[in-house]
């Protein structure tokens, strides 16, 4: 009988020792989810469920003071078919976004490389540069109001002093939309902060091989660094892009879509709808088409990157490769 208690009590302790590590493995398992839960539950209760919750309200005639009716696509379809603002006001979004991408972009990468030179005071300047962006967007619209004024405006009173009459910037329908381009171009410091980071991790020695090899500045940008931070100006690409297709803040304090409807952008067509116009399933079923459009979007920058955009470990790899290739090759000789 005692050898059979030792054997159970042997018996025990091995199931006790089976069980208290597993407990360790879960716990260690479920611990990386735990942390992120705050994120987790944020984003479930802030972003997807919104999300999910515009795209029920988009098949509904929802008001803002009446019980809401299922409508089923009546929403979309009234949209393709007997609105003609909402091309209107796409039209003048992509065309916004066609002129403001290219210049931010530019603006940015210049400024960057400007930062990078050394000269004394450089920190100085990228503060000044970087400020603009963390001002906030009604900060904005004020100054720029002032500046671009048709009568006490300091930008025509400089155009002026070196002979030049200035538009009527906020007046006129032809300027009205580069006077947004130029102020939503004012807060270029972030993008410039990204190229300026990418720019200052290229490693020296390139630079240093092609001024021996007889390369000047300008073949050096094109040929060393612009190839090294194109997966930069991927992200910068796509950033900036979305950016400009939800233009909201400068349209409704600088312009509120006039004059004649020059700068009816699509995010204060979606913003009015909803709320001025109290038409909140209407105004669910356009910002679901903006969304798809900026997916698709995002997905054809993407596909096209594959032409463009330079990785260095895949041309490593592409060179390992390729002498394995080689090796092999004369191996067979």
């Amino acid at each position: 009988m005692s050898l059979l208690f030792k054997l159970l009590e042997v018996e025990k302790v091995e199931v006790q020792q089976k069980i208290r590590p597993k407990k360790k493995r879960d716990f260690k398992k479920w611990a990386p989810y735990l942390f992120i839960s705050p994120w987790i539950i944020g984003f479930l209760a802030f972003t997807l469920g919104p999300l999910i919750f515009s795209l029920f309200m988009s098949l509904h005639d929802w008001p803002v003071t009446r019980e809401p009716v299922f409508i089923g696509l009546q929403n979309y379809i009234h949209m393709f078919t007997k609105d003609p603002q909402f091309y209107k006001s796409l039209g003048l979004t992509f065309k916004f976004a066609l002129i403001f991408v290219p210049l931010n972009m530019i603006i940015a990468l210049i400024l960057a490389m400007l930062l990078t030179q050394h000269v004394k005071g450089v920190k100085i300047f990228r503060t000044i540069f970087y400020i603009p962006s963390v001002i906030s967007g009604v900060a904005i619209s004020i100054i720029w109001g002032w500046i671009f004024n048709t009568k006490y405006g300091i930008l025509n009173y400089l155009l002026k002093l070196v002979g030049i009459d200035g538009p009527q910037w906020l007046v006129d329908p032809k300027w009205a939309i580069i006077a947004v381009v130029i102020a939503s171009a004012w807060g270029v410091g972030s993008m410039m902060l990204i190229f300026y980071t990418n720019i200052k991790s290229i490693p020296q020695d390139y630079y240093e091989a092609a001024v021996i090899d007889g390369a000047s500045p300008v073949r050096q940008f094109f040929s060393i660094t612009i190839p090294i931070i194109t997966p930069t100006i991927l992200f910068n690409l796509i950033t900036s892009t979305i950016t400009a297709l939800q233009q909201l803040t400068l349209v409704i304090l600088l312009t509120k879509g006039g004059p004649l409807k020059s700068t009816y952008f699509y995010g204060l067509y979606v913003f009015e709808n909803a709320f001025k116009h109290q038409r909140l399933g209407y105004a669910s079923a356009n910002a679901w088409i903006m969304f798809i459009v900026i997916l698709l979007l995002t997905a054809i920058i993407f596909k096209s990157s594959d032409a463009w955009v330079f990785y260095e470990a895949e041309v490593k790899g592409q060179k390992k490769k390729k002498k394995s290739k080689m090796s092999k090759k004369k191996e067979k000789n």
